[in-house]
């Protein structure tokens, strides 16, 4: 049992640190899975074919949809000129300095409207892109910013 908690917490860790290094998560998973396996001594093989696999087609399957047009709708604005035009109307009503809490508030009003959160992440991608980019604020901040503007609690 305690031997099977070390796995899952070493491959959280794994999947954490192959994701912050850059490595896709379709590759990641896997791996992770794998180690997460190997210290509960189930088989290898049958884990991935009976738990693993119907597990993420079953997830991809539900979230296709939404994971699709999120990312076209994104393209879209960025290609168009949509997202740096709104960044720059919102940077001069807010202030260059303010790019944080100006994502976390239009983020916040797409969650509380009704617009899920998985689409949120991919329209506000571009947009606090460039909000971040005229506010010379690092882009690795941008999910954190997203993220927060689903919590809850005030900003």
């Amino acid at each position: 049992m305690a031997l099977g908690i070390i796995g899952i917490v070493t491959s959280l860790l794994l999947l954490i640190t192959l994701a912050y290094r850059g490595v896709p998560v379709i590759l990641a998973a896997p791996l992770a899975s794998a180690v997460a396996v190997l210290f509960s001594g189930a088989p290898i093989l049958a884990s991935y074919t009976e738990i693993f696999m119907p597990a993420m087609a079953g997830f991809v399957g539900s979230w296709f949809p939404v994971f699709l047009f999120g990312a076209i709708f994104g393209v879209l604005m960025t290609v168009t000129g949509y997202a740096e035009s709104i960044a720059r109307t919102v940077t001069k009503l807010v202030g260059s300095r303010s790019a944080i809490a100006a994502t976390i508030v239009t983020s916040a009003l797409m969650t509380y409207g009704g617009v899920s959160l998985f689409v949120v992440a991919f329209v506000m991608y571009p947009l606090a892109r460039e909000l971040f980019r005229v506010a010379d604020i690092p882009r690795r901040l941008i999910p954190a910013t997203i993220a927060r503007s689903s919590t809850g609690a005030p900003p």
